[in-house]
């Protein structure tokens, strides 16, 4: 029996983590210094460039601050945070659209709820790609989290959304 085959000798699907079948956005978390200008020098780092920051945070504490973004194209942002030296780290959220019809802020953390997922942190995101509200959530089990919001017709968002 090689590699990828069970003992019928047929091929078994042997999906690795970047093969998932569930969208989420990357998101970016930029270590500053906690002084004045810092998040100007990080704005203007995109300026110029296909890049657009999309959704964004930040916390902070006396000594530094960490700046959460995501950004419409993280593939040229990674190279950007890299080239222009920040020091920085990635994480992957999922992102759901809001529709004041049929689907509120309440009815998603009730449905995360109802299926024992934790909401670590979450924000809004700053685009609207089909001109709805989108928060974005860093929980427990994106996968688990992406099924069961779909299943009570959210949107759920991926990079692409973002791009355009």
């Amino acid at each position: 029996m090689s590699f990828g085959e069970d003992e019928g000798g047929s091929e078994v699907d042997l999906g690795t983590l970047h093969g998932r079948n569930w969208p989420t956005v990357t998101q970016f978390s930029v270590f500053l210094e906690n002084r004045v200008g810092q998040l100007l020098e990080v704005v203007r780092s995109f300026q110029g460039t296909k890049v657009k920051i999309v959704g964004l945070t930040i916390s902070d504490s006396a000594d530094c601050s960490i700046l959460r973004l995501i950004l419409s194209h993280p593939e040229q942002g990674r190279e950007i945070l890299s080239l222009n030296k920040h020091a920085f780290a990635e994480n992957e959220l999922v992102a759901a659209e809001l529709s004041a019809a049929s689907a509120s802020l309440g009815d998603l953390c009730t449905a995360l709820l109802r299926a024992e997922i934790n909401i670590h942190y979450a924000y809004p995101l700053i685009v609207h790609p089909r001109g709805r509200s989108a928060v974005a959530m860093h929980i427990d089990n994106n996968e688990q989290a992406s099924r069961t919001l779909h299943d009570m017709g959210f949107e759920i968002l991926c990079e692409a959304d973002l791009a355009n």
